[in-house]
């Protein structure tokens, strides 16, 4: 992706936009008759789609007529969530959904709009209290939490400390059985509340950290001349996508079972891995061209997203800048302190330049290499020399650990020795 994840915003409504054209939900298109004097052995029947793939793609497609979205990644990630919502009870995790942008007509409400008419059991909430909100999610069938606004909840210190509840719950919430306690009744009973369910929330400016952390985000942004979206208008359009809402529960209720058994191979791990797992799922059941989208979207929106906290962002991206520097010379065993200031300051889409008046110092450098234990020593170099500097066998845990090399993607492709249902052979 580029430097900044494309992101496109709606506009209002007296702007002139493209009318919808006419669409009949999973109608596929059906090709001409061949010619009377046609050979028969000539004829070469094109590979059927199948079902989940066909839903997917018209979703994907309902999707992008009414959104200008950032980027295809962000357009295969948000119709992948959709279909998840519809098979929340075979989660170990409930990935939330951060739509958010710098500023407001970037499109944010109209996304959550779509998304609105076609998740399962959405419950839609506006300045909602966690305690209202707890006792509407269930186990038997949670609901899908659609927050808009987000931003008023969290946006201010005073805001996010009135919310702190809100924000416990929907950390909480991420991964099945982390109830909340609560006090209830006259007799003053500590009951049980469940917490699992998946939530979309959208707001102007990052949500809290832990919130971002459980998020496949989408970054939305304001649409530049010549980006055309139609319209939308909830009596006329809806009845579309609840037809491929419909379309999704008839599909993947049937797939429960097998979702729960499967263990989709992952292009990445840990938390971004457990938030990603049910897209990717979701994928593999459909099978076609899903699996090797699902798996492009989350390695490039989470190599995106990994570092965006100022703080830690900024220490992994020195980590990856002295991994570059001393690639750049060959991986030699030791480098010169001021060699490798100054290839990071070199560096022009790197804040090394401006982190002070002359760019990064020895001294800054040390101060943000200190919490993983690395620090300079005097080194003896090739050609006798000595002077202070760092040795490349230092950083390779930190590096395996905070900033590893990606594989490539074919390595992270699951191989499926028999067709999964609702798929083609």
């Amino acid at each position: 992706m580029t430097d900044a994840q494309p992101n496109t915003p709606s506009l209002p409504d007296d702007t002139t936009m493209l009318r919808p054209p006419a669409h009949i939900p999973g109608q596929l298109a059906i090709s001409a008759a061949p010619p009377a004097d046609a050979d028969p052995s000539d004829a070469h029947p094109a590979t059927p789609v199948p079902e989940g793939a066909q839903i997917l793609a018209d979703l994907r497609a309902q999707i992008k007529r009414y959104v200008a979205m950032p980027s295809e990644e962000a357009l295969t990630a948000v119709t992948l969530w959709v279909a998840a919502t519809h098979l929340q009870r075979a989660w170990q995790h409930a990935p939330r959904l951060a739509v958010v942008a710098p500023e407001k007509r970037c499109g944010k409400s109209r996304l959550l709009d779509v998304v609105t008419e076609t998740v399962r059991n959405r419950l839609i909430t506006v300045n909602a209290s966690a305690a209202a909100i707890f006792r509407s999610i269930t186990d038997e069938d949670p609901p899908t939490l659609l927050v808009d606004e987000a931003d008023t909840l969290f946006g201010t210190a005073k805001a996010a400390e009135k919310n702190e509840d809100l924000r416990g719950l929907l950390n909480a919430g991420h991964q099945r059985n982390r109830p909340t306690l609560r006090v209830s009744g006259p007799e003053h009973a500590v009951q049980e509340f469940p917490t699992f369910a998946m939530a979309a929330l959208a707001g102007i400016g990052d949500l809290p950290g832990t919130i971002m952390d459980r998020s496949v985000v989408i970054r939305m942004r304001r649409r530049a001349d010549g980006e055309k979206v139609a319209s939308f208008r909830t009596g006329r359009d809806t009845p579309d996508l609840h037809a491929i809402r419909d379309r999704l529960a008839a599909w993947l209720t049937p797939l429960r079972a097998q979702a729960m058994e499967m263990e989709p191979a992952m292009p990445v791990e840990d938390r971004a891995a457990d938030t990603w797992e049910p897209l990717v799922t979701i994928a593999d059941l459909a099978g076609g061209e899903w699996p090797t989208l699902a798996r492009t979207a989350c390695r490039t929106m989470t190599d995106y997203e990994a570092g965006q906290d100022e703080e830690g962002g900024l220490r992994t991206r020195l980590l990856v800048g002295i991994r570059r520097a001393f690639a750049a010379v060959g991986d030699p065993a030791v480098l010169g302190t001021k060699h490798l200031l100054e290839s990071l300051n070199a560096d022009k889409e790197a804040p090394w330049a401006d982190y002070g008046a002359n760019g990064l110092t020895a001294r800054g450098l040390q101060v943000l290499l200190k919490p993983y234990g690395i620090g300079s020593a005097n080194r003896r170099f090739p050609d006798g020399t000595q002077a202070k500097g760092f040795a490349r066998n230092q950083f390779l845990d930190t590096w395996a650990r905070y900033c590893p090399e990606p594989k490539p993607l074919a390595e992270s492709a699951q191989s499926v020795a028999e067709p999964l249902p609702g798929t083609a052979a």
